[in-house]
């Protein structure tokens, strides 16, 4: 990472800022939704997942080897130091899963029959239209605290890989749209305000951008093999653990089984052509 200029970093910036702001597109998605239609979401969620699995493994794992490598002369040492800050990772983001209530947490996955229950067309509500807004709102901050990693982690890999960067953007920006919808439903059936829930959801994404400028001014001023071998390490453990905790089952239950290997199947493929292709520029 070296040599970046102001226009890579408002690149990168820019990248994580319209990830984040796919919120809004659940948000406006939940108002005209069709009931029982999540073929297309399954697939999109199995795709995110699998551009996520295979980018960590196969670039993100390896640079963080590579950094650490510059260091230490032992491929022993650093492939350890790699493989503790992958954890590190998932260990950080599954405390962070922890800290949010279950019933606002955006990792556990809704069934077709609790998303109907939110459709702003349901005649019959079986909860109060305060105890409904409260967990919208409870949501849009959960979110936001999930959406703060994922926001440092498609920053700092824009910096280092461009390409990389866009194609996690774009699955980012995939999982993020459900999870507008998730704040929006709750909010606009309780109160019947479009403004309100749209922009619950909005700000539930800009918590991305927020770590993206927390990597800029904490991080990034200290950045070395030592820094990008840890960075790279955490942030290849948080996308893998969001995949495997939120995007697989969220996948799985949307859709089925067949869906979800499609999804992956593909994110997967799309990843491993943008990584060669990059090479080849």
């Amino acid at each position: 990472m070296q040599d970046l200029s102001f226009e890579t970093f408002l690149f990168a910036f820019m990248l994580t800022f319209l990830a984040g702001l796919s919120t809004s597109i659940g948000a406006i998605l939940a108002f005209f939704s069709k009931k029982n239609n999540y073929t297309i979401l399954s697939i999109g969620m199995g795709f995110s997942a699998g551009v996520m699995i295979y980018v960590s493994f196969m670039e993100i794992l390896v640079k963080s080897k590579e950094s650490f490598s510059q260091i230490y002369s032992s491929s022993t040492i650093g492939e350890s130091l790699t493989i503790l800050c992958f954890f590190a990772g998932i260990a950080l983001t599954a405390f962070i899963d922890k800290m949010i209530p279950e019933d606002v947490n955006p990792h556990e996955t809704k069934s077709n029959s609790e998303l109907s229950e939110l459709k702003p067309d349901t005649k019959a509500s079986l909860i109060k239209d305060s105890a409904l807004k409260r967990t919208g709102i409870f949501t849009a901050l959960a979110i936001a605290i999930h959406n703060f990693p994922e926001g440092f982690a498609t920053f700092v890999s824009a910096l280092e890989n461009p390409n990389v960067g866009i194609t996690i953007a774009f699955a980012i920006a995939i999982h993020n749209i459900p999870e507008g919808m998730a704040v929006s439903l709750p909010i606009y059936h309780a109160t019947g305000d479009k403004k309100s829930a749209f922009w619950y959801a909005t700000l539930s994404g800009l918590a991305e951008p927020v770590g993206a400028l927390v990597g800029f001014f904490l991080i990034l001023p200290f950045m070395g093999d030592a820094t990008l071998g840890v960075t790279f390490g955490i942030v290849a453990g948080i996308m893998v653990y969001i995949s495997f905790d939120e995007l697989l089952p969220a996948a799985r239950v949307y859709g089925n089984a067949h869906t979800t290997i499609v999804g992956i199947t593909l994110g997967m493929f799309v990843m491993a052509l943008s990584l060669i292709a990059f090479k080849l520029v």
